[in-house]
């Protein structure tokens, strides 16, 4: 059975840094696009950051220089370091994986198996 857990949301202050981490079971991180992406209140969910094996990785305009995604193979972990947080980042973060990997995308629908996600908000 597929399951996704995130963990590492908490409420910073702007210019703070976060690690959010995913734990993967029943399937290896290894093989498949994994994502990161995030839903404000309001606002629709939006790609964060997404790695797609062999393919490469894509990250939002928003948050490049600042956040980086990363797979522990040994651990079957999904990790997104944020750095240099800002307001705008506030939101639910939810970690999916692809398994068609068909090729780098990093739209909602493009991703088949979901967490239940983990809050992060960020204070001026």
């Amino acid at each position: 059975q597929v399951r996704l857990v995130e963990s590492g949301g908490d409420s910073v202050q702007a210019g703070d840094s976060l690690r959010l981490s995913c734990k993967a079971s029943g399937f290896t991180v290894d093989y498949f696009g994994i994502g990161w992406f995030r839903q404000a209140p309001g606002k629709e969910r939006e790609g964060v950051s997404c790695d797609v094996s062999g393919r490469g990785t894509v990250y939002a305009d928003s948050v490049k220089g600042r956040f980086t995604i990363t797979r522990d193979r040994a651990k079957n972990m999904i990790y997104l370091q944020m750095n240099n947080l800002k307001p705008e980042d506030t939101g639910g973060y939810y970690c999916a994986a692809d398994f068609e990997a068909s090729a780098l995308r990093c739209a909602p629908t493009d991703y088949d198996y979901w967490g239940q996600g983990t809050q992060v908000t960020v204070s001026p």
